[in-house]
């Protein structure tokens, strides 16, 4: 058995600058590494939009800023209706590519400033800031005509995308899960009425 310090015999002993910049490299690394980790934990694997959780999040800094600026906002709740229909009629791999279609077709049609997320199997949703719920129902109709005319094109076949929409308003004083809970009671109502 060998002392650990024979290991250790024929290599030179680092100086204490050279020890600390390997331990804030390493540490830098690791940071780097952590950061990765958590970027992805806030994503949804198949759109590369932000995930439910992160959403929530969103919407609690927009209900602050509703309430401490008197500012308006609103969520808009997208649901891929014939999600079902195109997983049976080409697979779940068209269904996928039907869902990333729609999350692109959606980003480049918003402002930056916009937050887009997946929050469902078949569900995204959308946060306005500074949009009281008539623009944002405005721009959203829109937004459903836009996705309808853009169909995801398998090269021999167009796949038509069919969303349901349902805008929730945002005003001072609204509590972020009282939001949240209204948005999935009117995109499911939607959903009903479609």
């Amino acid at each position: 058995m060998t002392d650990q310090s024979d290991r250790f015999a024929g290599t030179a002993a680092a100086s204490p600058a050279e020890e600390n910049a390997l331990l804030r490299a390493a540490l830098a690394d690791a940071q780097r590494r952590i950061e990765e980790l958590e970027a992805l934990a806030e994503a949804d694997p198949l759109t590369g939009l932000a995930n439910a959780r992160r959403f929530a999040r969103e919407v609690e800094r927009a209900t602050g800023r509703a309430t401490r600026h008197a500012t308006p906002a609103a969520l808009v709740g997208f649901d891929l209706r014939n999600l079902a229909v195109i997983n049976a009629r080409h697979g779940r791999a068209v269904g996928d590519a039907a869902l990333a279609h729609l999350a692109r077709t959606l980003s480049s049609l918003i402002r930056a400033s916009d937050q887009l997320a997946r929050t469902g199997g078949s569900e995204l949703a959308l946060l306005f800031d500074h949009f009281d719920s008539d623009s944002a129902i405005e721009t959203s109709e829109r937004l459903q005509r836009c996705i309808a005319r853009t169909p995801l094109d398998l090269g021999s076949d167009k796949v038509p995308l069919e969303v349901v929409v349902a805008t929730t308003g945002i005003m001072p004083g609204d509590e972020p899960e009282g939001v949240l809970a209204r948005a999935a009671r009117n995109i499911a109502r939607a959903r009903d009425e479609a």
